[in-house]
């Protein structure tokens, strides 16, 4: 079947695709709606307000939309190939043997079960599960015959429970051939996205992938960012998230992965500082896009810089760098962060701490981090400011 195109507003899309799955109609038709304006994370760790004036997809998208049936057999060899990805990062495996065994006793009784939700990344033509991800691990878990939903839990054989009796305790192996046949023949409708335009980048997915996965407790910017932008950027972020001065001046890991993103914000602003444009959140996305599996020596440069910006502020400041409160400040952070990384050679322990804190005394400096701090004027003013501050 060929794709079927429209320009359609990302919303709309995401309204408009949602009526071909089953689950991701009912949180939407439920009103689970994501309202970027105004609203914190509600994680304290750090101060940020760059989400306050973001628009919600502050553009217009091109996107083909079209269905497909995959037979059960083939899509578990695809999850199993790695044509079809879960991300590392989704919500948790939640269903337990019993709900995982139902899912397959409808199968094999021919009753139809609830679609999944794919996009296709443009770089790899690979289909990344945006929705139903419970369902498609129930399966490879029973193919695989351990119910082992994951790595800190003990697998156990995968018998079929709180079925019918003619398949209670039944495993994929044991299945009577018939019955395999069935299964491995079943259908999962899929519905497939594609960015088309613009061509230069992915950003519709992330915003797709936020609207569809906003059931329950919301995804952070950042774990959405760890699903859709998977790859090797990812990866050196979350190495870097352990550099030893980083954990000291952060604290304890977060659990939303903000001081992840801070790491990636550093990186962006790091190397396309330039380029940014409001809002926040897309610049940081352009960024992972752009970079996502460029890791190699285009950033290394980047990687070291970072590593080597903290050993020197935690020797200068210790545990109240980047803070203007008790937590740190993101703008505060990306603009001095990246105002040291581009003159180490011209500093030392005294005279970091003596810029720092000569800095975060001008009063015009602390309101342009305090305030609306992903405007586009506030973020060149500050990085204007800081960077004439460790130059000099």
């Amino acid at each position: 079947m060929q794709p079927k195109k429209e320009k359609v507003n990302v919303s709309e899309a995401v309204s408009n695709l949602s009526e071909l799955l089953p689950a991701a109609s009912k949180k939407l038709a439920a009103g689970v709606q994501l309202e970027l304006e105004g609203i914190f994370d509600q994680d304290f760790s750090v101060e940020d307000d760059s989400s306050i004036d973001e628009e919600v997809a502050p553009q217009t998208y091109e996107i083909s939309s079209y269905g497909a049936d995959y037979d059960v057999e083939g899509l578990v060899k695809r999850l199993n190939r790695k044509d079809v990805i879960i991300p590392d990062f989704q919500r948790a495996y939640v269903w337990n043997q019993d709900e995982a065994s139902r899912l397959v006793e409808s199968l094999l009784l021919g009753l139809p079960v609830p679609g999944v939700f794919l996009a296709k990344e443009r770089s790899t033509n690979k289909l990344l599960v945006i929705d139903g991800q419970q369902r498609l691990k129930s399966l490879k878990l029973f193919f695989d015959g351990v119910f082992k939903p994951n790595s800190e839990l003990t697998g156990k054989v995968f018998q079929l429970t709180a079925v019918q009796k003619r398949f209670l305790g039944k495993t994929y192996e044991t299945l009577d051939e018939e019955d395999k046949r069935r299964l491995n023949d079943s259908i999962i409708h899929a519905t497939i996205v594609k960015q088309e335009t613009p061509d230069d980048e992915d950003t519709s997915i992330y915003h797709i992938f936020e609207r569809l996965n906003n059931g329950g407790r919301k995804l952070s910017a950042q774990e959405i960012r760890a699903a859709v932008y998977h790859g090797e950027l990812m990866n050196t972020v979350r190495d870097m998230n352990q550099h030893p001065s980083w954990r000291s001046i952060f604290g304890k890991a977060n659990t939303r992965l903000k001081d992840q993103e801070l790491i990636l914000r550093f990186l962006a602003f790091y190397y396309m500082k330039d380029k940014y444009s409001q809002p926040m959140s897309d610049f940081i996305n352009r960024f992972s896009i752009r970079y996502r599996t460029k890791m190699a020596q285009e950033m290394h440069e980047g990687v070291i810089a970072f590593k080597m910006t903290m050993d020197l502020v935690h020797n200068a400041m210790g545990k109240r760098a980047f803070r203007l409160s008790k937590v740190v400040n993101a703008a505060v952070f990306d603009s001095i962060a990246v105002a040291v990384a581009l003159n180490l050679p011209s500093l030392d322990v005294f005279s970091t701490r003596s810029k720092y804190e000569s800095l975060l005394t001008d009063e015009e400096f602390t309101k342009s981090v305090s305030k609306a701090t992903a405007n586009e004027q506030n973020v060149a003013f500050r990085f204007d400011k800081a960077l004439k501050a460790f130059s000099a």
